[in-house]
């Protein structure tokens, strides 16, 4: 469930908005690349993510990075409110174009810094290897779209 998840929302959600406004409104394909995934990958992930913490933070404290102990909890759940905060200023980018780069910047910093920590983790299981190849894949398709 959780990789069909993270397939969704970093991957054919975005690709879909890009291909479906390319081909009604037209335009550059940087600035949708960046519009997309801000709003799929900062906006729905993060956003998604920060609720489950928040409301189940065994999930991400036991099934994520192995640790059973109940006072994780109370670290995963602050962590929740980090990815509401990225994941309301991602979506809210669709209605305030202006949100889109400070949403960027501010989602994109947090996915290197997560998926550099993940990479670093000697014994990852599936479920943090997911997390690690779609953090830092998102950092890449920024780093293009700003390049491009």
């Amino acid at each position: 469930m959780y990789l069909a998840a993270i397939l969704v929302l970093m991957l054919i959600a975005p690709l879909a908005s890009i291909l479906v406004e390319a081909l009604v409104a037209g335009g550059a394909l940087a600035p949708l690349v960046l519009k997309w995934f801000v709003v799929w990958g900062v906006g729905a992930r993060l956003g998604l993510a920060g609720v489950k913490q928040v409301t189940q933070p065994a999930f991400t404290a036991e099934t994520i990075f192995e640790i059973s102990d109940p006072k994780a909890q109370v670290i995963v759940q602050e962590l929740g409110f980090a990815n509401i905060t990225f994941g309301a200023l991602g979506l809210l980018s669709l209605a305030f174009p202006s949100f889109l780069v400070p949403a960027a910047v501010g989602g994109g910093l947090f996915y290197l810094l997560a998926g550099v920590k993940h990479a670093l983790r000697p014994e990852k299981n599936r479920t943090e290897t997911i997390a690690m190849v779609s953090d830092l894949g998102i950092v890449a398709v920024f780093a293009a779209a700003a390049l491009l």
